[in-house]
């Protein structure tokens, strides 16, 4: 099978215009070949002018199934084989309920959309929960959450960085022998890792146990 290479395609492919940070690849490369040879459902906010949305449908199974969703109605224009477009508001509860309903569940949700820390915080929460067990949840752009322009500035608590750092004490929830404060949370049982780079965060979603540890093999002293 011919190795196919995100980086590559972006820079040499016929594809329409497609704005990515080049330090991102690297990251798709890692978290996405083991979903590349089976059918997925990829979800993408933010859809510009369509080409991100081409590179996913040439890097994926020829049988996957491609979603966008914009809030500009031109980009309905930019459909095609494989590739499915849905005009609404990431900011709204409703918009996501609807896509869920139409496509869901999803392996792959990308958030490259507003950038607005309501819009990525509601996107959250409304799809996260949705994704598939064994699935993975991609926030773009981080680096907004310390823009005025998108709702963000440096130690904002209201922040997506912000809101995010909490994930961190969720993941380590069970560990309540430690600290009375920590508690199981849906995160806790459900967030297998998180992965920070600069501007992006991955989860990797998974249902999870309560750790346990073992010992095995003779004391040395």
């Amino acid at each position: 099978m011919i190795k196919k290479d995100l980086q590559k395609y972006f820079l040499h492919g016929k594809h329409r215009r497609i704005s990515k940070w080049m330090h991102y690849f690297p990251v798709y490369e890692t978290f996405f070949r083991s979903y590349r040879d089976r059918p997925i459902k990829l979800l993408e906010y933010g859809i510009g002018h369509g080409g991100s949305l081409q590179m996913w449908k040439w890097y994926f199974h020829r049988k996957s199934q491609i979603v966008g969703v914009d809030i500009k109605e031109r980009c309905k224009q930019l459909e095609e084989d494989r590739i499915h477009i849905r005009i609404g508001d990431q900011g709204l509860k409703e918009t996501h309920d609807k896509i869920h309903e139409e496509f869901g569940p999803f392996d792959i949700i990308i958030d490259d959309g507003g950038h607005h820390m309501h819009e990525q915080i509601v996107t959250f929460e409304c799809m996260f929960p949705r994704l598939k067990d064994g699935g993975l949840y991609i926030v773009e752009d981080l680096h907004t959450s310390y823009s005025d322009k998108h709702g963000g500035g440096l130690d904002k608590p209201d922040t997506f960085v912000e809101y995010s750092k909490k994930w961190i004490d969720e993941l380590h929830g069970w560990h309540k022998r430690f600290n009375e404060n920590l508690a199981p949370s849906y995160i806790t049982e459900n967030l297998a890792g998180l992965h920070y780079y600069d501007s992006i965060v991955v989860l990797e979603k998974r249902k999870r146990e309560k750790p346990v540890t073992q010992r095995i093999g003779p004391d040395s002293f």
